[in-house]
């Protein structure tokens, strides 16, 4: 017994390490403990569950484009307030707290052209972070932007959506984005040219009503809330029970709403394939034309 007491005063007398703080997080899907370095090294997917967390606009596009080759574009465009709209804060008080909080973005989303496995493409992302992702003037204005760019230099276009829909600030400002985004889309079809629609969670209302939904290829990652009213807005207009999980990744899959669902770790690759399996139609007509005249 003596010789235990030795051991214990010997282990008193030993000072706790410290363990920083930041090197673990618990799953908030299955509650596992999982490292910072392990979260990362997975690009934020549990390694446990497969629950994937979400991405900022800037790290969506860092794991999506090749280093060094993605350009910005209209990163000073920032919304104005010619409603003066006031809910509990005036509104610019609430662009201001979403500046800080997606830490100095002017709006909720990033466009610009990159390569993707070497392949030209327009690219933009939402960030939820500004304001819950939600479509505004800026937003429907950049996106717009980007597609026209895209014409004109005949580029594939991909849109990856994080977003809880029309921002109610901008009222019918917002609603109008609806028909601006999805005109531009219809222009840039008849250019023959491809578009890639992501839809990572949550992708909901104005956007899931408009340019989430006009992909050639309509792609999304798992377990993601897609829709365009919560279910229990839906629930209460039909006055019916729902089915469990009506408005995830999977059940839209089964029931034909989309075309994919990809982890995020090959969603890259996926993109790149199907970019080039589309790409014959990024050539300039004339120059298709040119061809068929010269074989003929």
């Amino acid at each position: 017994m003596r010789i235990f007491a030795k051991y214990k005063r010997k282990l008193r007398a030993q000072k706790k390490k410290d363990i920083p703080d930041g090197l673990w997080r618990k799953c908030k899907h299955c509650g596992e403990m999982i490292t910072k370095k392990e979260l990362e090294a997975s690009l934020h997917v549990c390694p446990k569950c497969n629950y994937h967390y979400p991405l900022s606009a800037k790290r969506r596009l860092l794991i999506t484009i090749d280093e060094g080759t993605f350009e910005e574009f209209d990163a000073d465009l920032y919304p104005s307030d010619p409603l003066k709209f006031v809910d509990t804060k005036p509104y610019p008080e609430r662009q201001a707290a979403a500046r800080e909080k997606s830490k100095g973005l002017k709006d909720a989303i990033i466009t610009g052209t990159g390569k993707l496995n070497g392949i030209d493409v327009a690219i933009a992302a939402l960030e939820f972070s500004f304001m819950g992702g939600s479509m505004g003037a800026v937003v429907g204005e950049k996106i717009t932007r980007l597609i026209e760019r895209a014409m004109d230099k005949r580029l594939p276009l991909i849109i990856v959506s994080v977003s809880g829909g029309a921002r109610m600030q901008e009222s019918v400002l917002s609603l109008m984005q609806l028909a601006k985004t999805s005109g531009a889309l219809s222009r840039f079809a008849r250019q023959g040219l491809p578009y890639i629609s992501i839809m990572a969670d949550p992708t909901t209302g104005g956007t899931t009503a408009s340019f989430a939904s006009l992909g050639d290829v309509i792609l999304a990652e798992p377990g993601a809330l897609i829709g365009f009213a919560g279910p229990r807005v839906i629930k209460q207009t039909i006055q019916q029970d729902l089915p469990e999980g009506f408005q995830r990744s999977e059940f839209l899959l089964e029931h034909g709403f989309l075309d994919m669902i990809v982890q995020r770790k090959d969603l890259k690759g996926t993109m790149a394939r199907l970019l080039r399996y589309m790409g014959g139609n990024t050539k300039p007509k004339t120059a298709r034309k040119a061809v068929i005249k010269k074989r003929a």
